[in-house]
C-alpha cells in the first residue's frame, strides 16, 4: 500500500497575506481558494514540480500560527532557487553546505563544492514564522 503525502497544513494569521507571499513571493501555484461561509476557508497551493501541496485558511487547524517548522523543499539548483526567491522579495538566508559527511552540524558558507546530493541549503520563513529549508537534490 502506498502512503503519499498530499497536503501539508500551515497555520497562518492572515490568509490573504499568506496567499500573496506563497504565490507572488515563493512562486507556488494556486489550486483552490474556497470559502463556503465566513468561518471556513481553504487555500491550497502547490510548489512547481511537486506532487504534494500546502493548505491554509480558516477553520482548518488549531495549531499556533508560525508553528510549522523545518518544512523541506527540494530543488535541482540551490543557486537558481536563491536567485529566484530573492528576486521576488523573499528574505532568504545565504546558501550554506555541510562541510563533512557526518551530517552533525558544521555548515559553511556557499554551495557544496562537489554538489553532493542533500548537502546545500538555504532557509526562509513566511510572514507568520513557518519555516522552510530548501535543499539541493541534483
Amino acid at each position: 500500500m502506498d502512503f503519499r503525502l498530499e497536503v501539508l497544513t500551515l497555520p497562518v494569521t492572515d490568509v490573504d497575506r499568506a496567499l500573496r507571499f506563497y504565490v507572488d513571493g515563493v512562486g507556488f501555484v494556486l489550486d483552490v481558494d474556497y470559502q463556503p461561509n465566513p468561518g471556513f476557508r481553504v487555500v491550497q497551493l502547490t510548489p512547481p514540480g511537486s506532487a504534494a501541496s500546502v493548505q491554509f485558511g480558516l477553520g482548518l487547524t488549531g495549531a499556533e500560527p508560525g508553528s510549522a517548522r523545518a518544512n523541506y523543499l527540494a530543488v535541482e539548483d540551490i543557486e537558481a532557487a536563491y536567485t529566484a526567491l530573492a528576486a521576488r522579495g523573499v528574505p532568504v538566508s545565504a546558501v550554506r553546505h555541510k562541510a563533512s559527511a557526518d551530517w552533525q552540524g558544521d555548515f559553511v558558507p556557499g554551495v557544496d563544492p562537489e554538489r553532493r546530493p542533500y548537502a546545500s541549503f538555504l532557509d526562509f520563513a513566511d510572514p507568520d514564522g513557518n519555516t522552510w529549508i530548501v535543499q539541493e537534490k541534483p
